[in-house]
């Protein structure tokens, strides 16, 4: 069980790490408004319909009080004629609708009341949900915002990475070409003193010249001593 329990929960965190990645908390924040835009509009076509309910029976109750003053006019009317019987008849007929007019004026202050409990729910709940709206703008303009530096930051990092490399690269070519005029002058100064070695078989022209003077006082001189000794020898 416990290793069930510690896989479940590592799903668990995975997929709400998941989630969250994926969510979009403008899009949940304008369904949130679009609920409470959907709850305003019921309650808005409730009031409608309340309204409509109400006016309906208010008519209906206008006619029945219109028909209990024509009844009672009749009955008057009967009265003055000596027509007692009609007068009793018209009195019924008065009656009879007067039962009529009080349920429905019950109904009708019911619905009265009904449209004022919903006018009231109306008004307050457009006020939350303007406020939500609001509310709803800033937290999105918000979370634009701090999208927007979060990208500018990772761009900046990159950018920052990519400077260095470059930086770098750089550095390391002032190192070869600082490195390569070194050699290069050591070179020149060398070939200055003669000290650069020939490669193995490679004439030196000026070591073959000199060797060529030598060899000539060499001779030279040769040639001097024996004519001082062949001198030297004729003369004795």
């Amino acid at each position: 069980m416990g290793l069930l329990s510690r896989m479940s929960t590592i799903f668990k965190a995975k997929v709400s790490n998941v989630l969250d990645r994926a969510e979009d908390p403008r899009e949940t924040l304008e369904y949130s408004y679009q609920k409470q835009v959907e709850q305003l509009q019921n309650i808005r076509r409730g009031i409608a319909e309340v309204v409509t309910s109400k006016k309906r029976l208010e008519l209906q109750l206008a006619r029945l009080e219109q028909q209990v003053q024509q009844w009672d006019q009749d009955a008057r009317d009967a009265v003055a004629a000596g027509r007692d019987d009609l007068a009793q008849q018209a009195l019924a007929r008065k009656q009879a609708v007067e039962a009529q007019i009080e349920p429905l004026r019950q109904q009708v202050q019911e619905l009265a009341r009904e449209e004022e409990r919903l006018t009231d729910l109306q008004q307050k709940l457009a006020l939350k949900v303007d406020a939500f709206r609001t509310q709803k703008e800033v937290i999105k303009a918000q979370y634009s915002a701090a999208q927007a530096q979060v990208k500018i930051g990772e761009a900046t990092t990159g950018l920052g990475e990519d400077m260095a490399d470059l930086a770098l690269a750089l550095q390391r070519a002032q190192d070869k070409t600082e490195s390569l005029r070194a050699r290069a002058a050591a070179v020149d100064e060398l070939a200055e003193k003669g000290a650069l070695a020939l490669e193995p078989g490679e004439r030196d022209p000026i070591r073959d010249e000199l060797k060529k003077l030598q060899a000539h006082d060499t001779v030279a001189e040769e040639l001097a001593r024996l004519k001082a000794e062949m001198g030297k020898g004729s003369g004795s």
